[in-house]
């Protein structure tokens, strides 16, 4: 056992598999007491099992650390605040919250169900906000304490995922929204965009070339929640892990500005964009060209 987060409180969330699993134990690992949710549906959304979070937790014990089991769901109030509560009333304060929680429907956008769009939002969005909230009240008392949340790649935009990069893009903006709200009382909030094998990463149609494992997003977890990351006051990032990789993403800003004399007109802006301010490229969108050319290249018959 190591000391990085010794003394500390942390809650994770979706803990009982996977990544938030291996933040748990990470954690534990290094002298935090933990909080482990899990709601315990499978990512397709089967029956819900408290057996998921107490098996991790009797892992921890295992292994020589304290832990405690909420089987509650983070995409109401109730349960992101039950975290909460259940940190402050057996280990008497929260230091970090880790929301790793989430769940797939993959859909292309014109046929996703209000379900499947809802269902999804709900778990990763909400299901942060809901333990931010509650969080959040006991460090702004406290006067510190760290909020993680989970992002992904995807937030770029997905061809099959728009709710799931929809959730995703917003818990960044909710992450700098904390960061911007609570600096002033001695809280940090930082998002990670891992690339692991995990359930998830399993159902992605293409080969990933950068991929790690769920104990390389621990370790940065586990930076994040330190006193190390705080001393270097580290708030508002947004970082990937993958393997051996770590990467920082950049904060929104405008790229070009133009300015017209007098009104704008579509006549105007049609001369004047399109050569002064131009556009953003999209990579995503250039993959998505360059594997369409090879596909149509490959099947073209030979002359």
């Amino acid at each position: 056992m190591g000391n990085f987060l010794d003394g500390k409180v942390i809650a994770v969330t979706g803990a009982g598999r996977g990544i938030g699993r291996a933040v748990a134990l990470a954690c534990a690992a290094e002298g935090a007491k933990v909080v482990v949710n899990d709601y315990g549906v499978s990512i397709e959304g089967g029956e819900p099992t408290s057996q998921i979070a107490e098996a991790a937790v009797e892992e921890i014990a295992a292994a020589g650390g304290e832990a405690v089991a909420v089987a509650d769901d983070v995409s109401t109030m109730a349960g992101g605040r039950r975290i909460v509560d259940t940190a402050v009333e057996r280990f008497g304060r929260l230091d970090g919250v880790v929301c790793v929680a989430g769940i797939l429907r993959e859909r292309m956008l014109f046929n996703m169900s209000e379900e499947e769009w809802d269902l999804v939002v709900a778990t990763h969005l909400k299901g942060t906000f809901t333990v931010f909230r509650a969080a959040s009240a006991v460090m702004r008392r406290q006067r510190s304490g760290t909020l993680i949340g989970f992002t992904s790649g995807n937030h770029q935009g997905s061809v099959a995922q728009a709710n799931y990069a929809s959730a995703k893009g917003g818990i960044i903006s909710l992450v700098r929204s904390a960061a911007l709200g609570l600096h002033k009382y001695g809280v940090t909030a930082n998002c990670v965009a891992p690339v692991a094998r995990t359930r998830m990463s399993a159902n992605v149609p293409m080969e990933l070339k950068e991929i790690g494992e769920p104990e390389d997003v621990a370790a940065l977890v586990v930076y994040l929640l330190s006193e190390r990351a705080r001393e270097e006051k580290i708030t508002g990032q947004v970082y990937t892990i993958a393997g051996p990789k770590i990467a920082v993403w950049a904060q929104p800003r405008e790229l070009r500005a133009g300015y017209a004399e007098g009104a704008w007109t579509p006549e105007k802006i049609a001369d004047f964009l399109p050569g002064t301010v131009g556009t953003d490229p999209m990579p995503l969108l250039a993959q998505l060209e360059a594997m369409a050319q090879a596909a149509a290249t490959h099947q073209r018959p030979n002359a």
